[in-house]
């Protein structure tokens, strides 16, 4: 993540970086730190593969602390007393349909870390999201997609 640029989280997507956080630094780190205890006191380590494994945890573990801090020092929350209602913005929910489509899809902009678009909840990053940033009702979307172009129009602003 860039050392500079804002990462929008809801409030609650905060609540969960900083739990995630708390536990990994806490509860997480002296477990990995007991496996490698455990794994010295079996003797040689050099071709230990205990010892190994119980390293290479706590180096996806000190990767991911170092990340989660990272959101956390750029984290902007997201308000959404800022923009003019009916206007999507991160943090707003968008109900759209496809071009020629019957059915409606309904996707809660996010920023990235928040992102899972099988929940709705897709990144403004995205080429989805960048679309329907500051869209109205009535107006359309346009997604660039690898099949080509796919036209959205937005149907609802929550």
């Amino acid at each position: 993540m860039s050392n500079n640029q804002p990462i929008f989280l809801t409030p609650e997507g905060m609540r969960k970086v900083k739990e995630e956080l708390e536990y990994l630094t806490t509860t997480r780190r002296r477990e990995v730190a007991q496996m490698i205890a455990e794994a010295k006191a079996e003797g040689d380590i050099s071709e230990n593969a205990g010892y190994d494994e119980a390293k290479t945890a706590q180096g996806f573990l000190e990767g991911r602390i170092r990340e989660l801090e990272g959101i956390l020092k750029n984290a902007e929350i997201i308000s959404d007393n800022a923009a003019a209602p009916g206007v999507v913005m991160i943090g707003r929910t968008v109900v759209v349909r496809e071009q020629g489509a019957e059915m409606e899809e309904e996707y809660t902009i996010v920023g990235p870390p928040e992102a899972s678009p099988s929940q709705g909840r897709i990144s403004n990053e995205s080429p989805m999201g960048r679309a329907l940033l500051n869209k109205r009702v009535g107006e359309q979307a346009v997604v660039v997609s690898p099949s080509g172009e796919i036209v959205f129009e937005i149907v609802k602003v929550k």
